[in-house]
């Protein structure tokens, strides 16, 4: 078996079907997959028929288990996953054949952690018609299959979660298998699969369809010994189990009472019995009449009853499945696609299911959820920026729960999601979007280029991680004294107009809301209202950092060593990891590498992006300086690298992984105090150990938990000591590497988001902007500009391009214009 191709157990349970069963066998062995890195296990179901025999005798490589009594199909996959040896389980049906790319489609998602169940496409026997694409489940537990008998060859679709893969072909990891117990063995089978699945979002995982891994399926040849009523029974019961193990309190309070008058309805529907059959006004006290009940309707009288049988050991589950839970039922619930379909449309079931959902207010529990727009200035692409990245992880969180559209206002190519579109907008689409929404997200000069959002009466969010009017008194140098006054005074200006709209505000860091707090103050936003709503005014502006995947990086290809002409495979890697803008101070890292290179002639520097990924971004006077200085040092090309363009989002761990030490310096100015580096964030997702300069939050972090070393900024020895410590001594390198990965834990986006993600479940209007007097009273503030006064500022930039224009100076001009794009996008990759 190949050291770098996991060891894949495939699972297959057998009642009584052995020429299936042995088809099926024929069909993994001719698999994509290596034979020494595939153990199959065949588990027979007490078929007593001779099945094993003859399954062994055509297999004898598979590891047959035969079981003494029939344990279903719950029960014969765990006896499966107990005696596999893989890395991963594949359960698929005896009644079915995979693809050749079954497992090479699946496997890669698993072992990237981006999931710990892979859903497989299911296909009927021929492949014309779908079995599974997609599971729904109803809020009183009944699982079923979406798209089942359309055309497979009219169907498109996307890699998507799920709540949970078919039974008919899934593959899961091992690990997290045994964590959660594998199947619940008292379903035996039907909805085995649901349950599964729900739990495996509940305790912080993730189910993943991929339409490339698929399997063909003899459509329900499993079921044709059940029995329609043994079959209702089942389901019934098995659905009860499901939704009383894994709903939270709350919703379990709403849901469970009509879940159990809904099934006792259910049967009488369908055995077609006559509800008002026993009249007790036309009965005398001594009379007991005779009354015929069909099997269905005894077969949901029972399910309810053994539902009840059952309560001591499902109240342990519970109690145990509760006690795991990483994630709330509200980013759970979206993924019931249908909750309130009923699975049957018998005019007697469908009054009552009517009445039951009405009187238990059923309606309200999913509907809550809100309608999002989420905008940057930013371009939403593969290779994108800090803010379009920051708008992306937003959208990714909100989308768990609500309907969530991302959007743009510059550009947007080649980035798509299955749970929320992204596009660029227009002035007048971005109307039309605030009209539709409920709550607006938005960073940079979103709002003010769409006043539509300031003018609405809908819940805006501001998020000001970037305090860009700080970064424009370093990066309007360029313009001329007149021009850059105005610059800053209109950056000013815009996040004055935000302060004055917002609802509510998150920043990046405890000194960022300290900041934002005496800004906030100045605009009358830290009133008696604001105030008494909560006296921490964390319900007016909470921090949010920027965060890192929640996934550890996974390398997918060699980038630099090895491949880059002039870097070895034993050399050390410095990585600077984003962009070059003015506020940065990569010339003192180069004089330093220029002395390091006498003590340490393997040393090289690779800075990560030079080409802003948003095309109207012109290169920073920075960026300009860093290349002649390397070439004037005699650094390029030998000990310091440049990529000409920039990294994509999702490859940008192959460069992070194979760097030895990551450095991001900067200048000693105001801005310094109150940024916040998110390359270094990248940094801790890596396990780098991390070189930085003094002076803002992150450089305090690193100082307190060992992850590196911080330097005064531009101090060439120190930092050229600095790297040479951490480059030249192993034992402190990997001292500081776990320092790093586990700093890196309380960054991920999931626990860094959280506080909007809370908001957003109750989101709500500042008290103090819906109270005429107090709006007022505010609008007086000293130094608060109307915006037509503030138009003034753009109507004189208007004239400014204009003017170049006329004079045919281009490059003067763009480079004004990208001081505005810059403006408007903010951060620091």
């Amino acid at each position: 078996m190949s050291e770098t191709t996991p060891l894949v157990s495939v699972v297959i349970v057998n009642f009584r079907r052995p020429d299936d069963t042995v088809a099926c066998l024929e069909a993994v062995r001719g698999v994509d997959w290596p034979a020494d890195a595939l153990e199959v296990i065949v588990v027979d179901n007490a078929s007593g028929d001779g099945s094993a025999s003859r399954i062994q005798a055509a297999d004898t490589s598979a590891q047959v288990i035969e079981s003494a009594e029939n344990v279903g199909f719950a029960g014969g996959c765990n006896l499966g996953a107990a005696a596999a040896r893989g890395d991963y389980l594949a359960f698929i049906n005896n009644d079915a054949k995979p693809d050749p790319q079954w497992l090479r489609a699946a496997i890669p998602v698993l072992e990237s952690k981006s999931a710990a169940c892979v859903a497989s496409k299911v296909l009927d026997w021929e492949g014309r018609t779908i079995d599974f694409v997609d599971g729904a489940l109803s809020f009183y537990g009944h699982g079923f299959k979406l798209h089942v008998g359309e055309p497979a060859a009219e169907f498109s679709d996307d890699v998507s979660d799920v709540l949970f893969a078919s039974g008919a072909a899934m593959i899961v990891d091992t690990a997290v298998f045994a964590e959660l117990g594998g199947f619940d063995e008292r379903y035996f089978m039907f909805f085995e699969d649901v349950d599964f699945g729900w739990r495996l979002w509940l305790n912080g995982y993730e189910v993943r369809y991929v339409p490339s891994s698929v399997v063909y399926h003899r459509h329900h040849v499993s079921m044709s010994d059940v029995g329609s009523w043994r079959e209702h029974f089942l389901l019934e019961r098995n659905a009860l189990f499901t939704i009383y193990k894994n709903y939270d309190d709350e919703h379990l309070r709403d849901v469970l009472p009509a879940a159990l008058a809904l099934a006792v309805r259910r049967g009488v529907a369908l055995g077609g019995d006559d509800p008002h059959a026993l009249d007790i006004r036309a009965a005398s006290a001594d009379e007991s009449p005779m009354i015929e009940v069909h099997k269905h309707t005894l077969a949901a009288t029972y399910a309810v009853d053994a539902f009840v049988e059952a309560f001591p050991g499902l109240a342990e589950d519970r109690e145990r499945v509760q006690a795991a839970r990483r994630r709330p039922d509200a980013e759970i619930l979206r993924l019931f696609r249908r909750p309130l379909q009923p699975n049957i449309e018998a005019p007697a079931f469908r009054k009552g299911y009517d009445a039951v959902v009405d009187a238990f207010g059923i309606e309200e529990v999913f509907a809550r959820r809100s309608r999002i727009v989420v905008a940057t200035g930013d371009s939403l692409r593969p290779a994108m920026a800090g803010p379009a990245i920051r708008a992306w992880h937003i959208a990714l969180a909100l989308c768990k729960e609500h309907d969530v559209e991302l959007v743009s206002t510059t550009a947007c190519d080649g980035l798509s999601h299955p749970d929320f579109r992204v596009r660029k907008v227009d002035a007048r689409e971005f109307h039309r979007l605030v009209a539709w929404a409920d709550i607006v997200v938005f960073q940079g000069f979103v709002m003010f280029e769409n006043p539509a959002v300031a003018a609405s009466s809908k819940i805006v969010v501001a998020d000001i991680y970037d305090p860009f009017h700080l970064e424009q008194l370093e990066q309007a140098r360029d313009a001329d004294e007149k021009d850059r006054r105005r610059i800053v005074q209109s950056a000013t200006d815009v996040l004055n107009e935000q302060l004055a709209r917002g609802d509510f505000f998150t920043c990046a860091s405890s000194k960022q809301r300290d900041f934002w707090l005496g800004q906030l103050a100045a605009m009358g936003r830290i009133n008696p209202l604001t105030y008494d709503a909560d006296e921490t005014l964390s319900e007016l502006i909470t921090i949010v950092p920027f965060g890192v995947s929640d996934a550890p990086p996974c390398k997918t290809r060699d980038v630099l060593k090895g491949v880059v002409p002039g870097i070895e495979r034993d050399d050390k890697v410095i990585l600077w990891g984003g962009g070059i803008y003015n506020w940065f101070d990569p010339l003192t890292l180069l004089h330093a590498v220029d002395k390091l290179r006498v003590r340490l002639p393997g040393v090289r520097v690779y800075f990560l992006g030079l080409k802003h990924p948003n095309p109207h971004v012109p290169e920073m006077r920075m960026a300009v300086a860093t290349r002649r200085l390397a070439d004037q040092l005699g650094l390029t090309d030998t000990h310091v690298f440049f990529n000409e363009g920039w990294v994509e989002y999702d490859d940008r761990q192959n460069y992070l992984l194979e760097a030895d030490v990551g450095v991001s310096t900067h200048l000693d100015h105001v801005e310094t105090e109150f940024s916040f580096r998110t390359r270094i964030l990248d940094y801790f997702w890596a396990a780098l150990p991390v070189v930085a300069t003094a002076g803002d939050s992150l450089a305090t972090l690193i100082e307190e938990r060992g992850v590196g070393l911080t330097v005064p900024a531009g101090d060439v020895d120190a930092l050229e000591e600095a790297l040479f410590d951490l480059l030249s001594d192993d034992d402190r390198n990997a001292e500081c590497r776990r320092n790093s990965a586990e700093v890196a834990e309380t960054f991920r986006w999931s626990k860094a988001l959280a506080p909007l993600v809370e908001f957003c479940r109750d989101p709500r209007r500042a008290p103090d902007l819906l109270d005429p007097d107090m709006v007022r009273l505010m609008g007086t503030a000293p130094g608060r500009r109307t915006r037509r006064e503030r138009l003034v500022y753009w109507r004189e930039d208007y004239e400014t391009v204009r003017a170049y224009l006329r004079s045919g100076d281009w490059k003067a001009m763009s480079k004004k214009a990208g001081g505005r794009v810059m403006r408007q996008l903010g951060g620091d990759r």
